[in-house]
């Protein structure tokens, strides 16, 4: 079973593949539905396909948006520039891309969880029009997938299993459009789902009253984030192709921790080996809000929406990134500050290796003496015996 993480730009690509990911989706800043997240140019494109490749892992790019006549003109174009890269497929959602990219290219093509794909009637019609792949709708339940995987084998199903759910059925919302003329089809939502809501009666403006749900507060379309590595097991047995973490707009070490808990885990389970209860907590220690197995076991309101705020949950600090390590000295990349007598974590791809130390001594990188880090520069910290690379620095809040 592949493990699919987001890649949003060319180090998130690189880290998810190195933290255990066996494939990356990622975009370019054209025909996808995460035009804010760092994407890539077709450039770097290639070198990340090519990077992908030499590990012998694969990378899946986005062209999903609902296509518009004026969007036409230029995809041909475009998908004839993917294929000549040489990615392993393309992701669609609307009919009319997919059929562009039948008639340009010989890409294989996965179809978007936005296809609304709810039964194995319509997993069937995919693949008899060439699809390879289909990414089903979040709204299924366990049952419905188990269903499915039994009665179309011969096409690869992937299914979500962790990060930010959407308020709209497969997440066709047209809440962005309507307030900032921003669509989401079109790959620019602004989250108005996660927003603060009152009433205003007409004749009374300027008067708002709260909208409340019950006991809680007012954020009645704040979905919790899908977390369903208690089911990993379930999921793996089922015949399920590939799994899907979602966030590619998420930090560097929102995207490589969460990928390295599911790969340490799903190794686990292949080897038939007990799963620690640390690996599960530490997907607590990425940003994240209230989590919830969502349609898992069936569908039920009360468990899949968060009424009480649209916070995310954070008990970590991102500190940065492990450069190098010369003798007892540990070259750090600095995003965030912190300073001598801060306990902080290094975690590594293998959870195992993961060392938590107090800071005794920094250095700036002439090699002064600093009591603190700042952003934006590098320090070295003293710290004894071997590491392994690929180091992630953070700091508990």
């Amino acid at each position: 079973m592949e493990i699919l993480a987001p890649a949003g730009n060319l180090e998130k690509l690189k880290y998810a593949l190195l933290y255990g990911a066996d494939a990356v989706y990622t975009a370019t800043n054209r025909f996808g539905l995460r035009a804010k997240a760092g994407n890539l140019s077709l450039e770097e494109l290639k070198e990340a396909t090519e990077f992908c490749h030499s590990l012998n892992k694969k990378i899946y790019v986005t062209v999903n948006i609902f296509a518009h006549n004026r969007h036409l003109v230029d995809l041909p174009e475009y998908v004839e520039d993917l294929e000549k890269i040489g990615i392993d497929a393309v992701i669609v959602s609307d009919p009319g891309v997919f059929q562009v990219v039948k008639e340009h290219s010989n890409l294989a093509i996965h179809i978007s969880t936005q296809a609304n794909v709810v039964s194995w009637k319509s997993a069937e019609f995919w693949h008899s029009l060439g699809a390879e792949r289909v990414i089903l709708a979040r709204e299924l339940t366990f049952d419905e997938i188990v269903e499915m995987a039994d009665k179309v084998p011969q096409v690869e199903l992937e299914m979500f299993v962790h990060g930010a759910m959407c308020i709209a059925y497969s997440g066709r919302c047209l809440l962005s459009a309507f307030f900032n003329n921003r669509s989401a089809n079109l790959g620019e939502c602004t989250q108005p789902c996660r927003w603060k809501y009152f009433l205003m009666e007409e004749t009374r403006p300027n008067e708002f009253f709260p909208i409340t749900e019950d006991e809680f507060g007012t954020y009645i379309m704040n979905s919790k984030d899908l977390n369903l590595i208690n089911r990993l097991t379930d999921i793996y047995k089922a015949g399920v192709a590939s799994i899907k973490i979602e966030g590619r707009m998420k930090s560097l070490h929102y995207v490589s921790n969460v990928t390295r808990v599911y790969r340490n885990v799903l190794n686990r389970i292949q080897e038939g080996k007990d799963i620690p209860e640390s690996f599960i907590e530490e997907l607590n220690n990425v940003s994240h809000r209230v989590y919830t197995e969502a349609f898992y076991a069936g569908f039920n309101d009360q468990d899949t929406q968060f009424y009480e705020n649209s916070a995310y949950i954070r008990d970590y600090k991102y500190i940065g990134k492990v450069l190098h390590k010369t003798d007892n000295l540990v070259k750090i990349q600095i995003l965030n500050k912190f300073e001598v007598g801060d306990e902080i974590e290094i975690i590594f791809p293998d959870i195992d290796n993961d060392i938590v130390f107090t800071v005794n001594t920094l250095y700036s990188e002439d090699m002064q003496k600093i009591t603190f880090t700042k952003p934006n520069t590098n320090a070295f910290i003293e710290l004894q015996g071997n590491i392994p690379e690929y180091g992630l620095v953070r700091k508990r809040i």
